[in-house]
């Protein structure tokens, strides 16, 4: 069975285009006009193993919050799309990854309920021109929320001695690890087939 999904958001501040190909080989096609967000957006493709392609045009003019937090509802909505009825699936999946100084992990249940929890250090307000550190935590609520899952996000270890914490590694390694982490979570898992992985029988 096709694990694929399309999905269009449009509002008066966005209008987000969002396929997904969970069995993919991890090829992306990204475009949000917010360059370090399509670099983060990359990495859920390649460390995920996923075919992605996010087109977002929005109004940028204000800032970068609306399209941001759009594309990450979208791509949710997208993810629980493309996961159908969950039968077969692994369900669970973790991920510690280190980047440089960084450690970060990240834990992932798709329950269809969605809970997030998120923890890092405080970091420099922007990374670029116009990609703001506060909006990190609200791309995982956001994503969680529409792809109806729990999501753990933890900065173990940031800075570097004597100094602060690099905010690109920081954010860089919580996209690589959920990335992980749900690369796990959705495989098929080969002794459960066709069988939806909870005692209720419905995620």
């Amino acid at each position: 069975m096709s694990r694929t999904a399309r999905v269009e958001r449009v509002t008066k501040e966005t209008k987000v285009l969002v396929e997904i190909d969970l069995d993919g080989t991890g090829q992306a096609e990204i475009t949000t006009g917010v360059g370090f967000y399509d670099h983060m957006l990359h990495q859920i493709a390649r460390h995920g193993g996923f075919d992605l392609t996010v087109r977002t045009v929005g109004d940028l003019e204000i800032d970068a919050h609306h399209t941001m937090e759009d594309t990450a509802l979208a791509l949710g909505a997208a993810f629980d799309q493309a996961l159908g009825d969950k039968a077969g699936i692994r369900r669970y999946g973790s991920a510690t990854v280190p980047m440089d100084e960084v450690l970060v992990r990240a834990a992932v249940d798709l329950s269809g309920r969605p809970y997030v929890v998120h923890d890092e250090p405080a970091l420099a307000p922007y990374i670029g021109p116009v990609y703001p550190t506060s909006m990190t935590r609200h791309i995982w609520e956001s994503f969680g929320q529409a792809a109806r899952i729990t999501l753990h996000v933890d900065v173990l270890r940031a800075a570097r001695p004597g100094g602060h914490p690099d905010a690109h590694h920081v954010v860089e390694a919580q996209f690589k690890a959920v990335s992980r982490a749900l690369r796990e979570a959705t495989a098929i898992d080969p002794r459960n087939a066709g069988v939806v992985p909870s005692t209720k029988g419905a995620l």
